[in-house]
């Protein structure tokens, strides 16, 4: 029980502060201009996590409409659940896709620390090409996640 309203208060705040411009303020660089190397790939990992964080409502709203239309078809006579095999196999796996891009972003936001190897530049610039590589990912799994809802969750 506890589980079930901890993590949505705690998704939520992450989706507060992530939200909020001046989260970043005083953990590098947000709009001026790179420095170095490590500046510049700081900027890069923001915004690839500022391009899709917005969009994880989307993602959330696809699991659920995607999970209705799953009970729906379990709900439906044995005969009509054999017909709609093919739609609850492709629902099925865009709930775990959808799943997942959640999860990665989640997961990626609680162990990516801005701060990291601050005092060592190489260090730094090698912990934010692997961020780099790490939000691409997360992007990607989010924006196919949508795209394939959007293409099998059309409004009719």
């Amino acid at each position: 029980m506890i589980k079930r309203i901890i993590l949505p208060v705690m998704v939520l705040a992450l989706m507060i502060a992530c939200n909020n411009e001046k989260s970043h303020e005083g953990h590098g660089p947000k709009k001026e201009a790179p420095k170095n190397g490590a500046d510049s790939l700081y900027n890069d990992v923001m915004a690839g996590h500022d391009e899709v964080m917005p969009k994880m409502g989307k993602i959330r709203g696809a699991q659920k409409e995607a999970q209705q239309m799953l009970d729906s078809i379990a709900r439906l006579p044995l005969k009509a659940q054999a017909a709609a095999a093919e739609l609850k196999s492709k629902l099925e796996s865009l709930i775990n896709d959808l799943n997942y891009a959640d999860f990665a972003m989640d997961k990626w936001m609680v162990e990516f620390n801005m701060d990291s190897a601050k005092d060592n530049l190489e260090q730094r610039v090698k912990y934010l090409a692997e961020e780099k590589l790490k939000v691409t990912k997360v992007k990607e799994a989010i924006l196919g996640g949508l795209a394939r809802a959007d293409s099998l969750l059309k409004k009719k």
